[in-house]
C-alpha cells in the first residue's frame, strides 16, 4: 500500500497523538499537530481516505478518528522510528553491570525493569532446558550445613543451586553424592532427572549417612531446573489502561497472563498474525491486546525472549527500542557480544 508523503505524515501524526492521549484524533485538533499549513477541510479528506484503505476508523462516541488493528501493523512495518535516550540506555547497563547475575536473577529483574519503564505487563522466558542433557555436577561445600551444588548440560547452560541443609551434612558424604550423581545421572535428559532420581533413592541410602537430606535437596534442584522459567510482572498496569475498564475483560487477562500454560495458548492462537520487526522482534495482535516479542541468547545455543503485553494502542517505537536495547545488554552480561554492540539503528 503507497501513501502520498502528505498521508504517511497525517496517519503518522495520528497514531501516536492516539498512543499518548486515548483520545480520538479530530481534524480540529490535528491542524495543530502539523508542521507546515494545511486546512481543516483537507485533513478530513485525507483521513477520509485514510479510513477507506482501512487504516483509521471511527469510534460511537466522537466524529475523530482512531488507528485500526491493520493501521497499528502498518506504523509499526512502514513507519516507526525507534531510539532510545542516552541516559536510560546507561541506567540500563548500569543496573546489569553492578554484578554477575544468575539467569534467574536476569530474568526477574528484566522483567521487572520492563513493567516500570512501559507501564505495562512484562513477561519474560528464560531459556529451556528441559531438552538438554546433563553433562557434569559439582558440589562445593560452604560450611557444615550448605554447599553449592553447579549444573552443566550439554549446551553449555551452567546452573548453581545453594543448599541449606536442616543437619550438618559431612564432607565424605558430599564427595559421595557428587561421584554418584554424576556415575548415574550424567547424559540423562534434564525431562528424565526426576524419574532417575528415583531410580538412584536406594543407592543413595546405601552410601550416603544424610541420604535423606541430601535426595530431598537435589530434587527440589532438579525440579527447579526442569521447570520453565518463566516471570510476570505489572498485571496491575492493565488496571489503568482505558481498554480493559470492562472489569470481566480484564478478569479474563489477568488470568490468563498468571499461567503460563493459558498464556501459550492465548498467544499461539491459529486466528494470530505474528508480524516481524527486524530480525529479533515480533507484533502479536490478539483481539484489543498487542504483545510484541524480544530474543535474547543466552549462549550460542540457548535463547530467552522477553514480552510486553498491553493495548493496541501501546507506545509501538519506545517499547520496542526498550526491549531491543535490553536484549543487547543482557547478551553482554553473558559475553553472547561485546556490550558496546548494543544496536541504536532506528526503523525508517
Amino acid at each position: 500500500m503507497e501513501l502520498t508523503q502528505r498521508q504517511r505524515i497525517i496517519f503518522k501524526k495520528v497514531v501516536e497523538r492516539f498512543t499518548y492521549c486515548a483520545e480520538p484524533v479530530g481534524s480540529k485538533v490535528f491542524m495543530e499537530l502539523l508542521d507546515f499549513p494545511v486546512s481543516s477541510a483537507t485533513i478530513r479528506n485525507e483521513m477520509a481516505t485514510l479510513e477507506k484503505l482501512g487504516l483509521l476508523e471511527k469510534t460511537h462516541t466522537s466524529s475523530g478518528r482512531i488507528p485500526s488493528k491493520f493501521g497499528y501493523r502498518y506504523y509499526v512495518e512502514n513507519l516507526m522510528e525507534t531510539s532510545l535516550e542516552a541516559p536510560i540506555k546507561a541506567s540500563l547497563q548500569s543496573v546489569f553491570s553492578q554484578r554477575h547475575y544468575s539467569l534467574d536473577e536476569i530474568v526477574e529483574k528484566s522483567c521487572s525493569i520492563l513493567s516500570e519503564m512501559t507501564n505495562l505487563t512484562s513477561i519474560v522466558l528464560g531459556p529451556d532446558s528441559t531438552h538438554q542433557v546433563l553433562v557434569n555436577i559439582q558440589l562445593i561445600p560452604i560450611n557444615a550445613k550448605s554447599a553449592v551444588a553447579i549444573f552443566v548440560t550439554d549446551s553449555g547452560h551452567t546452573e548453581s543451586k545453594t543448599f541449606h541443609f536442616d543437619e550438618a551434612v559431612s564432607l565424605e558424604d558430599l564427595r559421595n553424592c557428587t561421584s554418584l550423581m554424576n556415575d548415574h545421572l550424567v547424559g540423562v535428559p534434564i525431562s528424565d532427572i526426576l524419574d532417575k532420581m528415583q531410580e538412584i533413592k536406594s543407592l543413595m541410602a546405601a552410601k550416603l549417612v544424610r541420604h535423606e537430606v541430601l535426595f530431598e535437596a537435589f530434587t527440589e534442584a532438579f525440579m527447579k531446573f526442569a521447570s520453565e522459567k518463566v516471570v510476570v510482572s505489572g498485571q496491575s498496569n492493565m488496571l489503568y489502561q482505558p481498554e480493559f475498564s470492562d472489569i470481566d475483560k480484564l478478569k479474563r487477562l489477568m488470568r490468563i497472563l498468571e499461567n503460563s500454560h493459558l498464556f501459550k495458548e492465548w498467544a499461539q492462537q491459529g486466528s494470530n498474525q505474528a508480524i516481524p520487526i527486524g530480525t529479533r522482534n515480533e507484533l502479536i495482535q490478539i483481539g484489543d491486546c498487542s504483545v510484541i516479542t524480544a530474543k535474547f541468547h543466552y549462549n550460542d545455543l540457548e535463547e530467552g525472549q522477553l514480552m510486553v503485553v498491553g493495548p493496541n494502542r501501546m507506545q509501538y517505537s519506545k517499547v520496542i527500542a526498550l526491549m531491543d536495547y535490553m536484549s543487547d545488554v543482557i547478551e553482554g552480561v553473558f559475553g553472547v557480544h561485546e556490550e558496546g554492540d548494543a544496536s541504536d539503528e532506528q526503523k525508517e
